[in-house]
């Protein structure tokens, strides 16, 4: 079961009318149609996109969109009126940002957690060994911009193991600092251990100890001007199923 995160100011949801237990059900195949519209984290494209096409394969009338990156811009877009039904979000806080804006129509709940790799191009021709290597000046480095959460969990990782890193490039999302790697224009990342296994043999990936100090939470909601409210509800409720259970480890991440 996925479990509810204490987000201060979320909506609650409606309370059922007395005798009447239909609106506890989920939709149901011919109860939505048309497009629902997905704002979600640069880090869940593969699964999102998986999961995408077997949510459609149930519910024939329903078209799912995508919108990745960052889930601080998302978390901008929708404060800021972007027609979207759901916000998956890779970290609490950008949650938050639209849960205090009153954009969610139901308590968040965290469906996944994800942890920090580093990411080496194949044959780590950099020599990378391990965390300290990017307080360095030889390897040529890249990571997240502190504000995505990639960025903020990387600062964690970094603070803990008393390193001061020196990268030469950062980038908006995790999806741009990847790229850095497969292209081999740096000798190492940090990016998030779904990342790396999603490469396949174009990286490498390093773990190390510290980075158990900033696994990343991800929450999903429902949003409150939801375009379509009840194919955002069947989605949201899809995502939390068995079934995107086993797409979601098969990827790498963790069970919250």
């Amino acid at each position: 079961m996925i479990r509810g995160i204490a987000l201060t100011g979320a909506v609650a949801l409606a309370a059922v009318g007395c005798g009447d237990d239909t609106a506890t059900k989920p939709a149901s195949a011919d109860e939505i149609s048309g497009t629902v519209t997905v704002f979600a984290a640069a880090s869940l494209t593969g699964t999102f996109s998986e999961l995408g096409k077997q949510f459609e394969a149930e519910h024939p009338g329903v078209k799912v969109v995508y919108n990745f990156a960052a889930s601080s811009a998302l978390a901008e877009q929708i404060k800021q009126g972007a027609p979207a039904d759901v916000f998956a979000s890779a970290a609490p806080k950008n949650m938050q940002q639209v849960v205090d804006a009153g954009d969610v129509t139901a308590k968040p709940v965290i469906f996944v957690r994800n942890r920090l790799e580093i990411a080496v191009p194949a044959g780590n021709p950099g020599d990378i060994t391990g965390l300290a290597d990017f307080g360095k000046s030889e390897p040529k480095i890249a990571l997240c911009a502190e504000q995505v959460p990639c960025g903020a969990a990387a600062k964690t990782v970094f603070e803990v193991a008393g390193v001061t890193p020196q990268p030469d490039t950062r980038e908006a999302d995790v999806k741009a600092v990847l790229t850095k790697v497969t292209l081999g224009e740096v000798d190492a990342a940090l990016v998030y251990r779904t990342d790396v296994q999603a490469a396949g043999d174009k990286v490498e990936g390093i773990e190390f100890p510290e980075a158990d100090k900033a696994i990343n939470d991800y929450p999903v909601a429902p949003l409150a001007h939801a375009p379509n409210a009840k194919a955002a509800t069947a989605f949201v409720d899809f995502i939390g199923s068995d079934k995107a259970r086993t797409v979601f480890t098969d990827a790498g991440f963790d069970a919250p």
